[in-house]
């Protein structure tokens, strides 16, 4: 990984500052794909770039060309992994209301989520942040695992 920075998650995530639950799932020549931290579900992934960089404008062209054809095979994944009737593809960029690394959270929602949360879109994923519930370790790692060899027979 290259520019990474000392106080940014993403950043320490990959470089291992910060254990990465899952491990590395796949990378391209510039894209990381990493199983998603915090509530949004078991199988949800994270596509994010390489280098630290904050904003879509600010892609290299390597970097744009590798974008699409990456979110449709992780998008394809995940709802091989998550039996999604939907698959989310959400851009984020802010914590705090400061931008940062920016990376693509790649989530599949089921109908039933959506019945038990009451909700569909960013309102499901607050009611998940709400709710608060993350998936355990050992599910991660196995989802991860399972991630990873969809990602090579593809």
């Amino acid at each position: 990984m290259t520019d990474t920075f000392d106080d940014c998650l993403a950043c320490d995530l990959a470089s291992g500052r910060i254990p990465l639950p899952g491990g590395l799932i796949h990378e391209t020549g510039t894209w990381r794909v990493e199983h998603c931290v915090g509530p949004l579900g078991l199988g949800s992934l994270i596509v994010k770039p390489a280098r630290h960089v904050t904003a879509v404008a600010d892609l290299s062209g390597q970097e744009a060309s590798e974008l699409g054809p990456l979110l449709v095979r992780a998008s394809g994944i995940v709802r091989e992994l998550t039996g999604a009737d939907q698959v989310y593809n959400c851009l984020w960029s802010h914590a705090g209301g400061i931008p940062v690394h920016l990376h693509y959270v790649i989530q599949g929602v089921t109908k039933e989520q959506a019945e038990r949360f009451g909700a569909v879109g960013p309102a499901l994923q607050m009611m998940m942040f709400t709710n608060g519930t993350t998936p355990g370790a050992g599910e991660i790692e196995e989802t991860a695992a399972a991630a990873r060899r969809l990602f090579t027979a593809q």
